[in-house]
């Protein structure tokens, strides 16, 4: 009877014990680290104004856009949207901003409402107030390069350059823009 009452009693503790021990060692939901939250800088409404060059992307000229970003759920990434015109008419689009942690890489896919409807998903890196975006593509049956360097001014400000590589191997301005943040 002894033995009956300490093995029930045994049983009962380890009933117990068990869902306790199996949901304290249950991993922890994943957090946004410093690369996650470095993204933040991009968070608001932003108002650009630049110049688009003459080149194989169509014809050269003024632009302006409004870009509302804002965290997606998590703060894994950013989640901007863009009204604008420029030298080919009305445009929309949007862009998703994110960091690659096996690659080490900051990620950007966008896509537009233009005529060229061009995907793109360049990869990055950060350093200091300067990130800096690399992109292949084809265009025409071609194959091409995009770089893309934009340099926080101040909190509150950034610049835009986009080039592409010439056959000659040299890069060749395609956009130049100047946003600031108005919320």
């Amino acid at each position: 009877m002894n033995r009956t009452l300490v093995l029930s009693a045994a049983i009962a503790m380890i009933s117990a014990a068990g869902p306790r021990s199996a949901w304290a060692q249950a991993p922890e939901a994943p957090k946004p680290g410093p690369e996650h939250k470095r993204l933040g800088f991009y968070v608001g409404k932003w108002s650009t104004e630049g110049e688009v060059k003459p080149g194989p992307m169509g014809p050269g000229g003024k632009m302006k856009s409004t870009d509302t970003c804002e965290w997606f759920e998590g703060q894994f990434s950013v989640i901007c949207r863009y009204e604008g015109t420029g030298p080919m008419g009305p445009s929309k689009g949007i862009g998703i901003i994110g960091y690659n942690p096996e690659e080490k890489v900051y990620t950007y896919y966008g896509v537009d409402n233009s005529i060229m409807n061009m995907a793109s998903v360049p990869k990055g890196t950060v350093k200091g107030d300067t990130w800096t975006y690399t992109d292949e593509g084809t265009m025409g049956g071609k194959k091409f390069k995009t770089k893309v360097t934009i340099k926080e001014v101040s909190p509150n400000q950034q610049t835009f350059r986009m080039e592409m590589q010439g056959p000659d191997g040299k890069w060749a301005p395609m956009v130049e823009s100047k946003s600031t943040k108005v919320q």
